[in-house]
């Protein structure tokens, strides 16, 4: 190998680094954004033809994204404004990075687990806003796009794994607490834009969502 090879295979890997770096912030910002409801800043960082699948549905394209998150999620969580509401939490860390780079350089696959804390204070609970506190559990599985150099969500998985009230916890959560999509847009306003055939279920069912990486030491894919 040259000089200049070498020095082209350095500038190569450095750049792989510089990317997951790019897209780790990419992803931590979308949870810093999420927790504050600034959905018109989520949804600018999804590729033009990205998508999003969430509770049994996939949100496609700009329009369904908007719909997801400046539709279903700013009716429910903001009373239709783009911001945090007085009175509302909702944190959404992102932890345990898993984050891996195509030697092109042009997509990258990412894992990451939320542990979601989320309610209304009641000083302003209503029957719009009912007085609750739960605990969310979940792990994204996202594919990344760089478009003219600028890393951008092209899919987000996000795989609720479990839910909790703050008073009971997990153990008394009811089956399918939260029932997946069944109707979609146009039907539902907010819907997605098709369902998934076989749709995950919520705790106690413990399926695993799949992992985009082969096992670090022997190589092996786990398929769930």
């Amino acid at each position: 190998m040259t000089a200049e090879d070498r020095v082209a295979e350095l500038e190569h890997r450095l750049g792989m680094v510089e990317d997951a770096l790019a897209i780790r912030n990419l992803q931590h910002a979308y949870g810093y954004y999420l927790d504050k409801c600034l959905y018109d800043e989520v949804v600018d960082l999804f590729d033009e033809d990205g998508e999003v699948v969430f509770i049994g549905g996939v949100y496609k394209g700009r329009a369904g994204i908007s719909r997801l998150y400046t539709g279903r999620f700013r009716s429910r969580f903001t009373s239709g404004h783009n911001g945090p509401e007085h009175g509302r939490l909702l944190e959404h860390p992102m932890l345990q990075d898993i984050v891996h780079v195509e030697p092109d350089r042009r997509t990258a696959y990412a894992r990451y687990r939320t542990l979601m804390q989320a309610g209304t204070h009641e000083s302003v609970a209503s029957e719009h806003a009912p007085l609750r506190q739960w605990w969310e559990g979940g792990v994204y599985e996202n594919v990344y796009v760089s478009v003219d150099g600028v890393w951008k969500i092209k899919k987000l998985f996000y795989r609720a794994f479990w839910h909790g009230t703050f008073e009971k916890g997990w153990a008394h959560t009811p089956p399918d607490y939260v029932p997946n999509s069944s109707v979609t847009y146009p039907e539902d306003e907010y819907g997605p834009d098709e369902l998934l055939e076989n749709p995950p279920r919520l705790w106690p069912d413990t399926t695993t969502l799949a992992f985009h990486y082969r096992h670090p030491v022997t190589g092996k894919e786990f398929i769930p």
